[in-house]
């Protein structure tokens, strides 16, 4: 009987551990999969808390005249359509780091007083094959949840580098931007969300996304000038 207890004894803690180590080795792997297979980790602000409007930007009176029309329609978007006019689809924002973008997108949705959802290109590739993709399909849904908005993509190149068909870690990027392209044409109804994305590497980009329907509107965003910078809009970012 001693000897039952002493090798009880040791036994126990020895099981004890690895029972332990099996539990947190299973924690972590579920961790990983709800990080790389979960939603997209979309950011969201609500009209009411919106920090910019048109005010708030200086020395691009020319770019802000050109989608004065997205935040109209942004506005109302049941008196433009019932005018026959066309929803408006994708806008890409180009120009060197620095240059207001990403301010300049979310002006456009405080001015229009509508929610600005907004995610970095990066999010959505990951090594498996197909989880860029179903992020797309999950940005596009809580979009259309809170239509009107602005859905903003900052580093698009990170999304819509132009397509590889050579297999491997391509095809990952294939499926994401053939799905992306699937949303853009309007499979499912997008009334009243407006797509808004970021690059400061156009060349880089798939040539199918910026054709008709898509983002066919782009902006060129200048630097700023030497009046501009005296007057540091607060929140200037890229």
């Amino acid at each position: 009987m001693p000897m039952l207890h002493a090798l009880a004894r040791l036994i126990f803690p020895i099981a004890f551990s690895f029972l332990l180590i099996k539990f947190a080795f299973r924690l972590g792997q579920k961790k990983q999969r709800d990080r790389i297979f979960g939603g997209a980790n979309l950011e969201m602000v609500k009209a009411k808390d919106a920090l910019f409007s048109f005010k708030d930007i200086a020395g691009i009176d020319q770019v802000k005249e050109e989608i004065t029309e997205i935040v109209q329609f942004l506005r109302d978007p049941a008196r433009f359509l019932s005018l026959g006019a066309r929803s408006p689809a994708g806008m890409l924002l180009v120009g060197p780091p620095g240059t207001g973008k990403t301010l300049l997108a979310k002006a456009v949705a405080g001015e229009a007083g509508v929610p600005f959802f907004s995610i970095a290109g990066t999010e959505f590739m990951e090594m498996f094959v197909g989880v860029g993709a179903s992020r797309v399909r999950d940005i596009f849904k809580q979009a259309r949840a809170n239509a009107p908005c602005i859905l903003f993509i900052d580093e698009f190149d990170g999304i819509g580098q132009a397509r590889s068909y050579g297999g491997g870690g391509g095809d990952e990027n294939v499926h994401t931007i053939n799905q992306l392209l699937t949303e853009m044409d309007g499979f499912e109804d997008n009334t009243g969300i407006v797509v808004m994305a970021a690059t400061n590497r156009p060349s880089s980009l798939d040539q199918a996304l910026t054709r008709p329907g898509r983002f066919d509107r782009i902006v060129h965003m200048p630097l700023p000038n030497v009046d501009v910078r005296r007057l540091a809009p607060r929140g200037w970012d890229a």
